[in-house]
C-alpha cells in the first residue's frame, strides 16, 4: 500500500501520543513495527503507511481526514445557568447547566471525602468512579444521577466535564490539588476543602455512591482502567466519541447491577 508523508504529521503524532499518555512501544506494536522504526516515524525519517495512519487515527479518536490534516477534536465544556446541549462545528460542545453542575460538584465532594485520601485515588481513578456511579445508576433506575458525558479513549471512560469543574472548584476554594507519588508514578490528587451538601443528594443516591466506592475505590489506575474496558458501554462506543447510557442494558452478568429476574 502507498505511503503517506506530510512534514507536520510526525510532530502531530508525537503530540497526540503524549496527550493520550501512550508509549512509543504501545503504538509501535499497534501498527506492527519496531520501536526504533516508530521513533523514525515521529522524527520524520520514515514514511507512514496508509493502513498504519488509519490505526493511529482510530487510537487517537479522530477521523482519518482530521489525522492527515493534524486537526484535533474539540471537547469544550461551557458552564452556564441555563441552556441545552449543542454540537459545535469543530467538535463536541457540552453545556453544563447550574443545576447539573451543582449535582456533579456534590457527588465529587462526597467521593473525595470518602476515598480521596486513599493513595490509589488520583485523577484517572476519579474519572472511572464517576463513570460507574453514573452508568450503574442509570441501569438500576433508568434515570440520570449526574448525567455527565463520558468519552471513550485508550485509558477508559473519561468525563468531559471533570477537568473544567475541577478548575472551577479550585478557584472557588472547594477543593485543593496536590501531587503525590503512587509507587513510582507521579499522580495528581484532589482533596476536599469543604464538605458535600447532602441536601443536594437523595438517600438513594448516597447509598448508590457508597456501593460503587465499596466495590471499586481500592483499584489502582491500571486495574480500574482494565475493568472499564470490559464494560459493554465502553466496548460499544467508538474511540473519541461519547459513550451511550442506553448500552448499559446490554451488559453481561459481570457488570450488570440490576436484578432483572425480579422484574419478570
Amino acid at each position: 500500500m502507498a505511503n503517506y508523508h506530510v512534514s507536520k504529521l510526525p510532530k502531530f503524532i508525537q503530540h497526540m501520543r503524549k496527550k493520550h499518555n501512550l508509549t512509543q512501544e504501545y503504538l509501535a506494536s499497534k501498527i506492527g513495527v519496531s520501536r526504533p522504526t516508530y521513533i523514525q516515524i515521529e522524527q520524520g525519517g520514515k514514511d507512514l503507511t496508509i493502513s498504519a495512519a488509519k490505526i493511529l487515527a482510530d487510537i487517537f479518536g479522530i477521523s482519518f481526514d482530521d489525522f492527515l490534516t493534524g486537526k484535533e477534536p474539540r471537547h469544550e465544556v461551557i458552564l452556564e445557568k441555563a441552556g441545552v446541549d449543542k454540537k459545535a462545528d469543530a467538535g463536541l460542545q457540552i453545556r453544563v447547566t447550574r443545576k447539573n453542575l451543582d449535582k456533579f460538584k456534590q457527588v465529587l465532594l462526597y467521593i473525595l471525602e470518602k476515598v480521596g485520601s486513599k493513595p490509589n485515588v488520583g485523577e484517572t481513578v476519579l474519572h472511572k468512579l464517576l463513570y460507574f456511579i453514573d452508568f450503574d445508576y442509570y441501569e438500576k433506575y433508568e434515570e440520570n444521577l449526574m448525567g455527565a458525558t463520558y468519552i471513550k479513549n485508550h485509558h477508559g471512560p473519561t468525563s468531559v466535564e471533570l477537568g473544567t469543574i475541577l478548575k472551577d472548584m479550585q478557584r472557588n476554594g472547594e477543593i485543593e490539588a496536590v501531587k503525590s507519588k503512587y509507587f513510582n508514578h507521579l499522580q495528581k490528587k484532589y482533596l476536599p476543602v469543604k464538605r458535600a451538601d447532602l441536601n443536594a443528594l437523595s438517600a438513594r443516591e448516597i447509598g448508590h455512591i457508597e456501593e460503587v466506592l465499596a466495590r471499586l475505590s481500592d483499584k489502582n489506575a491500571k486495574e480500574i482502567e482494565n475493568y472499564s474496558h470490559e464494560d459493554m458501554p465502553w466496548k460499544a462506543a467508538k474511540e473519541g466519541q461519547p459513550i451511550s447510557y442506553e448500552s448499559v442494558f446490554y451488559r453481561d452478568e459481570r457488570y450488570s447491577v440490576r436484578n432483572y429476574d425480579d422484574e419478570l
